[in-house]
């Protein structure tokens, strides 16, 4: 009977994914498992980081609850406050959630600054603890991700950042730099909208037809190949309005060049006294990620 007491808890804590024993932290992950108690989960794990019991755990599961409760600002504190008391194998999980939180809340500026400093990282030998690939996880499954992996995912992930702040000419070069280091049909449908947004034609639609014609990791994707077609679409009609803007009855070619001139130093201008923010980061190496 005492052996079968012993299967059945440790049955229940590998169906619950629950620790065993009686700590802070163990209690905390009981309420938000099984439970089903956020709130209160919280408190808990807030006990479990000021007693020093698995605070690595405890700051990083507070944070993702946070978030699922609509907290990602307290989250984003929680973080910055906490995290000098978790180890330094911690810390690369730490910035992938303080990432996810930055998003939530839409603090562009802070996503930016996080990404620079994971590519100064790279940089300087400091990610994967010295070895050249990690085990990560995904939706319960483990797989290797290497240092050429990572690079292109952080690269990606920062032109993202700059598309949102409508920077399309910096996230065109971080999406090109993506797509030397390992090209993908995901990256290549955003730089195509990124040369779209900049009425770079003739490129974009190289690009994206190179996405139907299936030459990218992840071409098969139904999504990457809808999303290429859309932006095909999108393409023609912004050619088309452009074209038909400038051959407007009474508008002479002089000034259609100083209208365009003019629209051109109004985009540009924030970016002409020093050079594009990818140049400072990842372009060479050393002075890529030196800002």
């Amino acid at each position: 009977m005492q052996g079968n007491s012993k299967i059945s808890v440790l049955s229940f804590h590998v169906i619950h994914k629950v620790p065993s024993g009686d700590s802070p932290y163990v209690r905390a992950k009981h309420v938000q498992l099984v439970d089903k108690d956020p709130e209160a989960a919280i408190v808990l794990f807030w006990k479990a980081i000021n007693a020093g019991d698995r605070v690595d755990s405890a700051l990083k599961d507070m944070a993702v609850v946070m978030k699922q409760q609509d907290r990602a600002e307290e989250a984003i504190e929680a973080i910055k406050s906490f995290r000098d008391r978790c180890s330094k194998q911690a810390q690369e999980s730490l910035d992938n959630v303080l990432f996810d939180l930055y998003k939530k809340c839409g603090r562009v500026e802070e996503q930016i600054e996080l990404l620079k400093r994971k590519l100064r990282m790279i940089y300087q030998g400091e990610v994967f603890n010295g070895r050249t690939t990690k085990t990560a996880r995904s939706r319960g499954k483990k797989f290797q991700v290497s240092i050429k992996q990572e690079t292109s995912r952080i690269l990606g992930n920062l032109g993202w950042a700059y598309m949102q702040q409508g920077n399309y000419p910096a996230a065109e070069m971080v999406y090109r730099k993506a797509q030397l280091i390992e090209p993908d049909a995901n990256k290549a449908c955003n730089l195509g909208l990124c040369l779209i947004k900049q009425a770079h034609f003739d490129e974009a639609q190289s690009v994206l037809q190179d996405v139907l014609n299936k030459r990218f990791l992840g071409s098969d994707d139904c999504k990457s190949l809808s999303r290429a077609g859309e932006l095909l679409s999108e393409l023609k009609t912004r050619q088309y309005e452009l074209e038909s803007s400038t051959h407007q009855p009474g508008l002479n070619l002089e000034e259609t060049i100083l209208e365009g001139l003019d629209l051109f130093l109004n985009e540009w201008a924030p970016f002409r006294p020093r050079r594009l923010p990818i140049f400072e980061e990842i372009s060479p190496f050393r002075d890529q990620i030196a800002c």
